[in-house]
């Protein structure tokens, strides 16, 4: 079993790096506008909040995640909607302290997690590392929301690695949510990771191929930016449609970002 020590120290750097951001925000900072539609910062800090809380309760609480998975099942279409909401009317102070003690319980169980152990969660059950992971690419990419929103660019980093892991590993899972079989082989991914490593997935020999920055990668399966607007190259029909759909996140079909030249 791998060690899930490495991914829960990044998953700290990269939450630890989003609330320096937040931390000293006024009132109409917190109340901004994301590009997330109807979404402000503190929606973000709020949808943060009530996922690792339901990460938290999927670790230590198996049959209180199953309530949850309950009410996600009565409303499916609201009920992520309906978290972000409820924390995004808390006074930012609430909301800070809400997910900073979230995160550090979440934390705590992640680290003393039995080896092996697997947990349930809105799609397949995940081990600690892949929870983890999970949480670190939502917290990247809803940082990214939130940096939008204050005109702050965010220096990329090798952290990225944990996401780009994710959006390949959800290759068949994007071709699922669109209603679609799955290529039978494996494709081939590179990716240039901001330190300048080279960072490879699947057989050298592979006929599919995806290359580009680990950046415009993680964007993309992430769904913070348009095809359009990336630098990430597919060869091969099959791979060309996955960049199309690709989502590491779960739930139904994102609806994207539009590329620069259709916004308004």
């Amino acid at each position: 079993m791998s060690d899930p020590t490495p991914v829960i120290d990044d998953l700290r750097r990269e939450s630890e790096e989003l609330d320096a951001l937040v931390a000293e925000l006024s009132e109409p900072e917190w109340r901004r506008e994301t590009p997330a539609p109807g979404w402000t910062v503190a929606h973000q800090i709020a949808h943060l909040a009530w996922t690792d809380q339901a990460a938290l309760t999927a670790v230590t609480d198996a049959d209180g995640f199953a309530k949850l998975v309950e009410q996600a099942l009565a409303a499916p279409d609201g009920f992520v909607d309906e978290g972000a909401e409820e924390g995004a009317r808390l006074a930012p102070a609430a909301l800070l302290a809400r997910w900073r003690e979230g995160r550090a319980a979440l934390d705590e169980a992640l680290r003393d997690a039995p080896s092996g152990a697997r947990f349930p969660w809105y799609g397949p059950p995940m081990s600690a590392a892949s929870m983890a992971t999970a949480r670190l690419m939502e917290t990247w990419a809803h940082g990214l929301d939130v940096a939008d929103a204050l005109g702050v660019a965010r220096e990329p980093t090798d952290r990225l690695r944990h996401v780009a892991w994710i959006g390949v590993r959800t290759r068949d899972f994007a071709f699922h949510t669109h209603g679609r079989t799955p290529p039978a082989d494996p494709f081939r991914v590179e990716l240039t990771a901001p330190s300048g490593e080279t960072w490879l997935y699947g057989p050298e020999d592979a006929a599919q191929r995806v290359t580009g920055p680990a950046l415009d990668f993680c964007l993309l399966v992430t769904q913070r930016a348009h095809r359009a607007d990336l630098a990430v190259r597919a060869e091969g029909a099959d791979a060309d449609r996955w960049l199309d759909i690709a989502q590491a996140f779960a739930g139904p079909p994102g609806a994207g970002r539009a590329a620069k030249g259709d916004a308004p």
